[in-house]
């Protein structure tokens, strides 16, 4: 097994996550009904997002945190639907990397829920996306 080192590895970490997030029980919803996500149009975007994240490439342009500030408003967040989407990030790259990069994707998608967890479920207010 190889680490993540490419663009084209964050594709194939990120298609086999939404195989797996799209259809679950605990946040899937928020895929298929709650933004009725194109996975097509959205790859590019998350691949962008983690590309900035693991290689400092600044792809990334949005505000992820305004983004899931906005959907908690629409179905809100709860304590176990960010535990669920670490467990599923985190085995999704332990199936498919190893290395040191695999290990910063792990850590850094734990530090990203914590973050939108506190930022949304635990107070903190919705950001107007519209001035974003």
């Amino acid at each position: 097994m190889s680490d993540i080192e490419t663009r084209e590895d964050i594709e194939q970490l990120m298609r086999a996550f939404y195989a797996k997030a799209i259809p679950d029980a605990i946040i899937g919803h928020y895929f298929t009904e709650v933004i009725q996500m194109d996975l097509e149009k959205h790859l590019p975007v998350i691949v962008d997002f983690w590309e900035t994240v693991l290689f400092g490439v600044a792809r990334y342009k949005s505000n992820a945190i305004a983004v899931h500030q906005h959907l908690h408003t629409k179905s809100p967040f709860t304590e176990q639907h960010f535990e669920r989407w670490v467990n599923l990030f985190q085995s999704t790259v332990t199936a498919l990397f190893e290395g040191d990069k695999a290990e910063l994707a792990k850590q850094r998608a734990l530090s990203i829920a914590t973050v939108m967890k506190i930022k949304t479920i635990h107070g903190a207010s919705p950001i107007n996306l519209q001035n974003n």
